[in-house]
């Protein structure tokens, strides 16, 4: 059974920086879709970017390229998310989610992937 779990999320002011993490358990194709989703109340859930395990290849919104960086370590089954220059309008519920694909997928929309972690809460204060 796949199983994501997140962490990393927390409190910063703007400006600052945090880490967030995926760790992927029972995964067992070499290649697959990862993404990274954002939710405030009341909003649909945002993609934020995305990776695709099989040659690297990444994706990111228009509101967090330059700021944001995805990665994987495959060594340790596990994806991160490097956040800078953090505004508060990043402030939001974060979500890993992952599916089995050949690289090809509509990495922004969420019924792209079929498994999700709990999320992780990240707040930005001005």
């Amino acid at each position: 059974q796949v199983q994501l779990v997140e962490s990393g999320g927390g409190s910063v002011q703007a400006g600052g920086s945090l880490r967030l993490s995926c760790a992927v358990f029972g995964y067992s194709y070499s290649s697959y879709c990862m993404g990274w989703f954002r939710q405030t109340p009341g909003k649909e859930r945002e993609g934020v970017a995305a990776i695709y395990t099989g040659d690297g290849s990444t994706y990111y919104a228009d509101s967090v390229k330059g700021r944001f960086t995805i990665s994987q370590d495959n060594a340790k089954n596990t994806l991160h998310l490097q956040m800078n220059s953090l505004k508060p309008e990043d402030t939001a519920m974060y979500y890993c989610a992952a599916t089995y694909c050949n690289g090809r997928w509509r990495w922004k929309f969420e019924w792209e992937y079929n498994y999700w972690g709990q999320g992780t809460q990240v707040t930005v204060s001005s």
